[in-house]
């Protein structure tokens, strides 16, 4: 620990100064920290820009939630903690992101499909998205790289430093547990394209 806090203090008291709002001590655990969570970031989201904001999130969080940091627990997994929240926010909204851009796209060149053929592409997208929202998170990381970005089990297993096995059966489990939300939705959802379809006329 002293390698990096250098010889006069250590992590605690750093922590302890930066509770008290010291920003000098801010910058030397920004200093300490932000070369490591930057390389982790960058591994998964694959982008410089994004990989700084995260980055720059990560810290803010910290700063903003000073007084509630526990000196006494390892503050390196408290911060890797709130970096890897963040990268799970970040593809939770690109994913939803794309998901709508698909649709959109669906729709100009399906233009001749009828009313109805649309708006289940559109609820069934969002059936998608609400779906894949009630994994756990790993498990939801792991399946929107695989079947929502289209990255190899491979690359995944590299990014997220699990094995293959793990990603496949991450897959397996989520593919199962869309099923049942499909399933256990299935009344819900041709309730809301009747209702739609029938306001259109």
């Amino acid at each position: 620990m002293n390698n990096y806090l250098g010889h006069e203090e250590c992590e605690k008291e750093l922590l302890l100064r930066i509770q008290q709002g010291d920003v000098k001590a801010f910058g030397q655990m920004y200093t300490i920290y932000s070369p490591r969570l930057y390389a982790n970031i960058l591994k998964l989201v694959k982008s410089a820009t994004i990989t700084e904001e995260l980055l720059q999130d990560t810290f803010q969080r910290i700063w903003e939630h000073r007084q509630n940091i526990d000196t006494d627990k390892s503050f390196r997994s408290y911060i890797f903690t709130i970096a890897r929240n963040l990268v799970y926010d970040y593809f939770n909204k690109a994913s939803r992101q794309r998901l709508l851009e698909r649709h959109l796209q669906a729709i100009e060149e399906k233009s001749v499909l009828k009313t109805e053929q649309r708006l289940e592409e559109k609820e069934s997208g969002l059936f998608l998205e609400k779906a894949v929202r009630q994994l756990p998170p790993q498990r939801k990381l792991v399946y929107t790289l695989c079947k929502i970005e289209g990255r190899s089990y491979e690359d995944v297993s590299i990014m997220l430093g699990i094995s293959v096995s793990t990603i496949s059966d991450h897959i397996v489990k989520a593919t199962k547990s869309i099923k049942a939300y499909y399933q256990s939705n299935e009344l819900a959802y041709k309730a809301i394209i009747s209702a739609i379809i029938i306001s259109q006329f």
